[in-house]
């Protein structure tokens, strides 16, 4: 009996290995904080825009990757977000960044479908509210604190963009985080933020090369300081020239 009850019991342990090795397999990366000179942990999401993206298959492309804040309070979405999209739109109907640069970028918003769905329609208005702050309709009978708000916008966002509603342009695959399962194990997602207390993103970019190793990261400290299109393709250039 007590060979038996080992040969048993080694069955067994030998039917745990396997499942959890196969576990471990079917589980990939663990999804935490990354820093940079680390490999960036792979992950698999849906597209907005249809089918699947997953980080490991642009292997050979460097990847620039991107968490918009998302909502910025409750019905609320956050105005920076839609431009620095709209930003790089432009660059890429104009110069076809992602051949030049031999980049992908996509953007990871920490909500369902439906959620990045309301993303998208409520582009074209997020655009005009920009350019209503930009140019008010009679400037002249701003206080000066309206004044100094005015001319702050216009820093901030130089360009003008204008968009239909059922027209706006979606060169980059836009990742549904459903659950924020990304954004929380990078360690990105937040309920209070910037002042506001909803469900969002700690805006950040990382940077990540054809090896799949982070080159950089950077997390925003106000809903403002993200870093603009041109630095980033600097930063690609450089990349580029030094792999």
């Amino acid at each position: 009996m007590s060979g038996k009850w080992l040969k048993s019991k080694y069955f067994l342990l030998v039917i745990g290995f396997i499942c959890l090795t196969f576990t471990l397999i079917l589980q990939g990366d663990e999804i935490k904080p990354v820093t940079v000179w680390q490999t960036m942990p792979d992950f698999t999401l849906p597209a907005y825009q249809g089918g699947e993206v997953s980080l490991s298959k642009l292997r050979g492309k460097n990847i620039l990757l991107i968490f918009p804040r998302g909502l910025a309070g409750k019905d609320h979405w956050c105005h920076v977000c839609n431009y620095q999209y709209a930003e790089l739109a432009e660059l890429e109907m104009r110069d076809q960044i992602r051949d030049k640069h031999n980049v992908e970028i996509l953007f990871v918003l920490p909500y369902g479908m439906e959620m990045v769905k309301e993303w998208v329609a409520k582009f074209p208005d997020q655009l005009a509210d920009i350019e209503k702050w930009k140019n008010p309709d009679d400037p002249e009978k701003l206080d000066d604190k309206g004044k100094q708000r005015m001319a702050m916008v216009r820093k901030l966002f130089p360009k003008s963009f204008s968009h239909k509603e059922g027209e706006v342009p979606l060169p980059f695959p836009v990742l549904i985080d459903e659950n924020a399962k990304i954004s929380k194990g990078l360690g990105l997602f937040t309920t209070e933020w910037g002042g506001s207390k909803i469900e969002q993103n700690v805006p950040t970019i990382y940077v990540i090369c054809k090896k799949g190793i982070l080159q950089l990261k950077y997390i925003s400290q106000n809903t403002f300081d993200r870093p603009g299109p041109e630095y980033l393709m600097n930063v690609l250039s450089v990349l580029n020239k030094n792999e």
